[in-house]
């Protein structure tokens, strides 16, 4: 081997460390500001979730589920008081967990009449993380099924997805068409895109899980040259990370500080590694086609009027390539539309639950 190589690598290395660097000392002046605005905004009164224990999700049963790919995937289950009704599964979407459904599973779960069953995707939350390759949406898919082979291996059940939630669906039906009528009797899809999202929105939830948009072009090289860089100035960035979340996450111009450190957190804890590795799969995400599958069952529509990152007339897409469906735009709000504007969201997803079951 030249020795040029090794020094070329380690000029890479230089390089991209190099940049980080000027980007974060940058970043340390502007976030000064930010920091007073965050403050303010967190302290503000009048906050309705301020003593919201999101920590708090309750469950009778958990368990480990090994997908396909190798990754162990984290499940929890709430049992119902009466039995006979259709299992409800829930699908988070990128950069999020399952707290992501903290209002909904609250809701059914003072309900007592179905069976619960949330789980972290691959990388996110307490599940594992891939060992080598990038994530793939139709891969997802294939968690999804093996997370129902385990945890629901008989009964109807009612599927809810958001966000990339609603494309693991998606993928979930492309590939088992047969599940769709018979085992699953229903589909609520949530702030979600049947086709490519445009590439300068997807970045968002990235940038919003404790990075800056100078990192963004750097993450495809350097998360492997200088990772521990931008970990840290991720750290540095918290507050940043925080107005992002505000802007981008919500419609309205003012929600609560709690609810947006709730959705910040869980962007913060999703590493730049899944986060670098599930980017070209969302880039390629293409799955109209796939929606014939849901066309033998009832399926609801949800979105925030005011999506930055999933727009209405996505949602108005699925609607196209499934007229049955009954579509619910929920007004000012915006992508994290079930925690937002939970009201309302649970006030569509409970009789169409109950129609349904």
């Amino acid at each position: 081997m030249s020795p040029r190589i090794p020094r070329r690598r380690a000029r890479q290395v230089g390089i991209a460390g190099a940049a980080v660097g000027v980007v974060a000392a940058g970043l340390a002046t502007a976030l000064a500001v930010e920091r007073v605005l965050v403050r303010r905004s967190v302290n503000a009164p009048g906050d309705p979730y301020a003593d919201e224990d999101f920590a708090d999700l309750p469950f009778d049963a958990d368990l480990t589920v090994t997908a396909a790919d190798g990754t162990d995937l984290h499940v929890e289950i709430v049992e119902p008081r009466a039995t006979g009704k259709p299992t409800i599964v829930f699908v988070h979407g990128f950069a999020l967990d399952m707290g992501t459904f903290y209002f909904q599973r609250k809701v059914f779960t003072e309900r007592g009449d179905h069976r619960l069953v949330f789980y972290d995707q691959p990388g996110h939350g307490k599940s594992g993380k891939l060992e080598s390759g990038n994530y793939d949406i139709a891969g997802l898919g294939k968690s999804l099924a093996a997370v129902l082979d385990a945890a629901v291996p008989d009964g109807h059940i009612i599927l809810v997805g958001h966000s990339m939630g609603g494309m693991t669906i998606m993928a979930f039906a492309e590939q088992y068409p047969q599940w769709f009528g018979d085992r699953v009797t229903g589909v609520a899809l949530i702030s979600t895109s049947a086709r490519v999202i445009d590439r300068a929105k997807l970045a968002v939830p990235s940038l919003v899980a404790r990075a800056s948009a100078p990192f963004f072009p750097l993450w495809g090289k350097a998360a492997h040259l200088g990772g521990g860089a931008i970990e840290r100035a991720r750290s540095a960035s918290s507050d940043l990370a925080w107005l992002l979340t505000r802007r981008y996450g919500f419609g309205d111009a003012k929600p609560s500080p709690s609810l947006v450190s709730f959705v910040e957190g869980m962007n913060s804890k999703t590493s730049v590694e899944t986060l670098t590795r599930y980017l070209n799969t969302l880039y390629q995400h293409n799955r109209l086609p796939a929606l014939a599958a849901l066309r033998g069952v009832p399926v609801l529509v949800i979105v925030g009027d005011k999506d930055y990152l999933t727009p209405v007339a996505q949602s108005e897409e699925i609607v196209e390539y499934l007229p049955d469906a009954k579509l619910v735009k929920v007004e000012n709000s915006g992508h994290v539309v079930m925690l937002e504007r939970s009201d309302q969201v649970n006030a569509a997803m409970v009789p169409f639950v109950e129609k349904i079951s």
